[in-house]
């Protein structure tokens, strides 16, 4: 591209957040960053923030931070909510910064911006709109997200999401037409590959008490009810009765801060069930490289969720040669692929013989595990700033034109 770079704000409050879509903004603003810094790249970003950001910055872009009262973060844990005031300030930010276009990396933290500049916002999925019993302790947080999703509809310019799924979706759910949709990608990060030891994930195991010898399924994930963790803990004490080398490490937050979670719910179903006490483990939060580490004993990633936009967790297991056990529904079939077998998360008996099968029948588990590289190489973070910058241009030249017409 010739000529000016367009100047993209991003809206960077959800950087610091340890969750899936706060890994999405820092790993896509990174590629893109890196793009930026290509002589045929058309554009130049800032990130806007709400607080000093937690993780590290990419090279070459610009910031600004708010001196706002109280953060999203914060506003995530409980019942709390962002004020009027906060949003008012970084919408006063935003339009004082001239930008060309503003990108929000998340529709969960949408800020009105009343401006004209073109507004790209990504919606990566529609759970809360297929399964708001899931994701609302109350009427009241439905209401609001009611609220603020059709607000950010209304000022949506170009809309973005993270799988063909996800667009289908949100043209049923959402009514937004789907030639205003543009689906990038996501990718794993390049500490996600296959260990050359298998030494260090041992030593994470023994760390949580799970046999040397044992069969691992691992769930990376959040604890929110409709990731489904609890039907599948309901299918263990079969699989470990048919299996009892068959262990389960749950790798995820269990501190109850963040989204609504069941956390009590699933350790009061394994305390009702004393064998399962000593084949289901709860890590805790494991840093990637503790990841990746047991993944290099892990015989497979079990990902029983409801409903995804995307997945991550799968092409993150898939980088480190892990297959996939998983849910049949939303993006998940699409970005596992053959890497991977499904089952109805809602069926325990489906859920069983499909984990008993991958173990027990013959030169199965070896045949996945070797379609897992290929799989997870058909996505990038690269190829997601690539479709991205795209969306962004695109968008600026629709609004170009709209006012030239």
């Amino acid at each position: 591209m010739t000529g000016q770079k367009i100047h993209v704000g991003i809206d960077a409050t959800t950087w610091s957040n340890d969750r899936g879509f706060g890994r999405f903004t820092r790993e896509f603003v990174g590629a893109l960053a890196e793009r930026a810094r290509q002589p045929d790249s058309g554009s130049r970003y800032t990130l806007v923030f709400d607080q000093p950001p937690a993780f590290p910055m990419p090279e070459g872009v610009e910031t600004i931070i708010a001196s706002t009262k109280g953060n999203l973060n914060e506003a995530s844990q409980g019942d709390n909510a962002r004020s009027i005031g906060y949003l008012w300030m970084m919408g006063q930010i935003v339009r004082q910064a001239g930008f060309d276009l503003f990108y929000y990396p998340a529709v969960y933290s949408y800020f009105p911006l009343l401006s004209r500049v073109p507004k790209v916002v990504c919606y990566h999925d529609t759970t809360a709109e297929r399964l708001p019993e899931y994701l609302f302790p109350t009427k009241m947080n439905h209401r609001l997200w009611q609220i603020k999703t059709s607000l950010a509809k209304q000022q949506t310019t170009r809309a973005m999401t993270v799988s063909n799924s996800s667009a289908d979706d949100m043209v049923t759910y959402l009514k937004i037409p789907r030639d205003r949709i543009d689906v990038v990608t996501e990718g794993a990060g390049p500490e996600f590959q296959p260990r050359a030891s298998s030494e260090p994930g041992l030593v994470i195991r023994r760390q949580h008490n799970i046999p040397d010898g044992a069969h691992v399924l691992t769930y990376v994930g959040g604890m929110n009810a409709h990731k489904n963790i609890l039907t599948l803990l309901k299918a263990m004490p079969q699989i470990v009765a048919a299996r009892p080398d068959v262990h389960l490490a749950i790798v995820g937050s269990t501190s109850g801060k963040g989204f609504w979670d069941n956390v009590p719910e699933l350790m009061a179903l394994v305390a009702e069930h004393p064998p399962l006490e000593q084949n289901v483990h709860f890590t805790g939060y494991l840093p990637d490289e503790a990841l990746v580490d047991l993944f290099s004993t892990t015989a497979a990633l079990v990902f029983p969720s409801l409903w995804e936009g995307f997945g991550l967790p799968a092409v993150e297991a898939m980088s480190c040669g892990v297959p996939v056990l998983a849910s049949d529904r939303a993006s998940l079939p699409e970005v596992i692929g053959d890497a991977g077998l499904f089952y109805d998360p809602l069926d325990l008996d489906d859920i069983t013989s499909t984990i008993l099968r991958f173990f027990n029948e013959d030169g199965l588990q070896a045949a996945l595990t070797a379609k897992a590289l290929p799989q997870a190489a058909k996505f990038s973070w690269e190829r997601a700033a690539e479709l991205g910058e795209k969306s962004f241009l695109r968008c600026y030249a629709e609004k170009r034109g709209s006012k030239s017409s």
